[in-house]
């Protein structure tokens, strides 16, 4: 069984808000970041939190034989010099030598893919994500799949980056096997999608519990499943333009939410991906339905975890309320919709069960939106497919307006473990967002699941000094960029203002000259 190759992917979405101040009309839309770390988030958080770069968390990089050095006998390893770590890091592990721990060594030889990967997850040269992780466990992925995932092998790393791809015809081997790893060990996979045409036999990317990542500008694989689950699960910025090496991109991130949610339930598989995608920024052309809860080519959208990280910090919690009510019938708002929780945060719920034969069950999570302004709402519900099992209970996503019980949106699929709800334009007032477990069809009575949401009202401020007008808004989420014009008549021409953009007590400040004619400033997202 030898491992195939990947490529690369990266972009997001925006929101519309606007204020009319001393004739300056202020907007918030969609822009790029000059690079993938900016791009993604890392920069700003290490502005914030400089101690926010994997430290304490143990990673993998299981690597196939590298096919762009291809006169090196079984090149699959990771060169500690060329990722700028110590090798004391590190640990190699094949059918040569399952312990090797300096380098070179006869476990393998050096990889320009595998360093090329490892230089994005954690390399310390300037391109890496979490580059203090506290150990990397090198694998060759033909020995890490036999001898430690098929049958079960415990190992010490709580993320694992998969640049590879397996046959097809391993499918039904590998996705099972990856899924009852990381459903029995809480173990993140983050697989790469693909280089282009459909991801339906690109396991374990195919698999349901990991997650799968896409390249946003390049040459990159797109859903659905062979049956019909929304895949990939997010995408990352392009470095070099191939999948392999925008997945780390996402490891990295994930190791530095496993840090910073330590001695919380945040640090567990679906956790994680449940942040990681409700994070997301959404590109221009970001689509989903209520029975496709994903993009089919982006995902939840490009991976920002800066944004993920400020959801983790809006804390855990639980629901409001639970009811029940006979399967298939209407769920409304219940009787506690005057109760409140965070409008920023995220919730492990491992009590969810039906608690009889013709029961479905609901938690609620009652919101209050006061400051009249129009919210950007994006909600994620993540759950395993648990191991052992062939297919998945299944879980439903609903937001609902309390004071006259509509319906405002749903994610109702039918095939996949993960629920995605994204409205642009909220009006202030009370929300109920449910989480529903069916009890016709339902393979366990037990499951836990993961959520995240996020409801964010992203204001513009003016305030003009001699002669200068000094504009900011808040940093988070953040993905967004100023520009302006001079005029609104379609179509209107947006140019960034090249000025300085500094930050203090989570504010961005940009101050712009008043000139003698309309000046006109929106903030966008790429």
């Amino acid at each position: 069984m030898r491992p195939g190759f990947l490529l690369r992917a990266g972009r997001s979405v925006g929101i519309v808000v606007k204020l009319f101040s001393v004739g300056l009309i202020l907007t918030a839309a969609v822009a790029a970041q000059a690079s993938d770390l900016d791009t993604i988030g890392v920069t700003l958080l290490r502005q914030v939190d400089p101690t926010l770069n994997g430290s304490g968390v143990r990673v993998a990089q299981a690597e196939g034989e590298d096919p762009f050095t291809p006169n090196s006998p079984f090149p699959w390893e990771v060169n500690p010099a060329s990722v700028g770590q110590p090798t004391s890091r590190f640990t190699w592990a094949s059918v040569s030598n399952a312990a090797a721990t300096t380098f070179p060594n006869s476990a393998g030889t050096e990889s320009f893919h595998a360093d090329s990967v490892g230089g994005n997850f954690y390399g310390n040269t300037g391109f890496g994500v979490a580059t203090n992780v506290f150990h990397v466990d090198n694998y060759e992925a033909g020995y890490f799949f036999n001898n430690k995932i098929n049958p079960g092998t415990g190992i010490p790393a709580v993320i694992v980056n998969q640049s590879f791809l397996f046959s097809a015809s391993d499918q039904t081997t590998v996705d099972p096997a990856y899924d009852n790893y990381a459903a029995s060990r809480k173990t993140l996979f983050v697989n790469g999608a693909g280089n282009g045409g459909s991801i339906s036999s690109n396991p374990p990317a195919t698999s349901y519990n990991c997650i799968a990542v896409g390249d946003y500008a390049g040459s990159s694989s797109f859903g659905p499943t062979a049956d019909g689950r929304s895949k990939p699960d997010i995408t990352a910025p392009p470095s070099n333009s191939v999948t392999s090496f925008a997945t780390p991109y996402v490891s990295g991130s994930a190791a530095i939410l496993w840090q910073a949610g330590a001695n919380t339930s945040a640090t567990n598989n679906i956790s994680i991906k449940a942040l990681l995608l409700n994070g997301a920024i959404k590109p221009a052309d970001w689509t989903n339905g209520p029975v496709t809860p994903l993009d089919a080519r982006y995902g939840a959208g490009i991976v920002n975890v800066f944004n993920s990280w400020k959801q983790l910090k809006g804390g855990l919690h639980a629901s409001n309320e639970t009811t029940t009510v006979t399967s298939g019938n209407s769920h409304p708002p219940g009787a506690s919709t005057g109760n409140q929780t965070s409008i920023v945060g995220w919730d492990y719920n491992a009590t969810l069960s039906t608690p009889t034969a013709n029961q479905d069950k609901i938690f609620h999570y009652y919101f209050n939106l006061t400051n009249g302004s129009p919210y950007t709402f994006t909600a994620t519900l993540v759950w395993n497919r648990q191991s052992g099992l062939s297919t998945i209970n299944n879980l439903d996503l609903f937001l609902y307006d309390t004071s006259n019980g509509s319906l405002i949106l749903s994610s109702t699929s039918a095939v996949d473990n993960v629920e995605h709800l994204f409205v642009p334009q909220l009006a202030s007032g009370r929300y109920d967002l449910q989480v529903l477990k069916h009890r016709i069809g339902q393979v366990s009575n037990s499951e836990t699941y993961a959520l995240s949401f996020e409801f964010f009202c992203m204001k513009l401020k003016i305030a003009l000094t001699n002669g200068l007008a000094t504009l900011s808004w808040t940093n988070a989420p953040t993905g967004f960029c100023l520009v302006s014009t001079s005029a609104l008549n379609p179509p209107a021409s947006w140019s960034p203002v090249n000025v300085p953009i500094t930050m203090s007590n989570g504010q961005n400040f940009a101050t712009v000259p008043v000139l003698g004619t309309n000046q006109y400033f929106r903030l966008q997202r790429p």
